[in-house]
């Protein structure tokens, strides 16, 4: 669910305007590498810079994003991973439109798909989501997906059954000479699940990135050098239930320095 600790996300992200690939089977992909530094986090150290690297294709039968987050505790130990951690997901989506060579539109819904993901970190962290993913057309944004994921949470605190709900988005707004790119995911899993394991507690996960396009600014070529900031607000972060005794509800807000190549 963590996309940039930072992070998403969504993290993450197809973004609009993706290097073309000449060939059949690849039709463009963008990688790109992320700073951010923020100072309000909670369950983990306060302080935390995260180098993130990202990468987002379309191929003849879907997509995948697939992102690995290096986050460093500014010094300080995490009680479970020490000074220094890791976190990725790779979100791969079958699209039903490109396989049946069909197109699948209807009102606002572009294509069907079969979305999955898979998130890993150090320790005891392993996901599997699977469920129906939506491409949707929605005036004024670059894409905006909407994905239902019943996942299955491994280790001490496993949720079976627990569904989620993911949409992700880009939106450019023209500022000057040059733009700015709102986008971002949100987590919402929307129900509890409780067994002989523990309880995965619902939670709520919204990480927009707000971004200058700098490289478009100083000439240097547009949608490569962003600068900016990341607002990450969890609620029950870990889907660990907030309380008096234990603040889980996190509020951060993280500069942020992003190069697509």
């Amino acid at each position: 669910m963590k996309r940039t600790c930072t992070n998403l996300i969504v993290a993450g992200s197809l973004l609009a305007g993706g290097q073309a690939v000449a060939g059949d089977l690849l039709q463009w992909q963008n990688n790109s590498l992320s700073y951010l530094y923020g100072k309000d986090f909670q369950i983990n150290p306060r302080i935390q810079q995260t180098v993130t690297f990202e990468h987002a294709d379309a191929w003849k039968y879907g997509d995948n994003f697939f992102f690995l987050d290096r986050i460093f505790y500014n010094g300080q130990d995490d009680s479970q991973s020490g000074p220094n951690t890791y976190y990725g997901e790779f979100s791969p989506r079958l699209s039903f439109g490109k396989i049946f060579d069909q197109k699948l539109e209807m009102g606002p819904i572009k294509d069907v798909l079969l979305a999955m993901t898979y998130e890993f970190g150090e320790g005891d962290n392993e996901s599997y989501l699977i469920g129906p993913g939506f491409d949707l057309a929605i005036p004024g944004f670059d894409y905006f997906q909407l994905n239902f994921y019943n996942r299955q949470t491994e280790g001490a605190r496993a949720g079976d059954n627990v569904w989620q709900i993911t949409p992700a988005w880009a939106y450019t707004v023209p500022v000057g000479s040059s733009d700015i790119l709102i986008d971002g995911f949100i987590d919402w899993v929307v129900d509890n699940d409780t067994n002989s394991k523990g309880t995965y507690h619902a939670n709520l996960h919204i990480v927009p990135q707000i971004k200058y396009d700098l490289g478009k600014a100083l000439k240097l070529g547009a949608k490569q050098l962003y600068v900016g900031v990341e607002y990450d607000y969890w609620k029950n972060k870990y889907a660990i239930e907030d309380s008096d005794g234990f603040k889980t509800n996190q509020s951060n807000t993280s500069f942020l320095l992003k190069y697509h190549f």
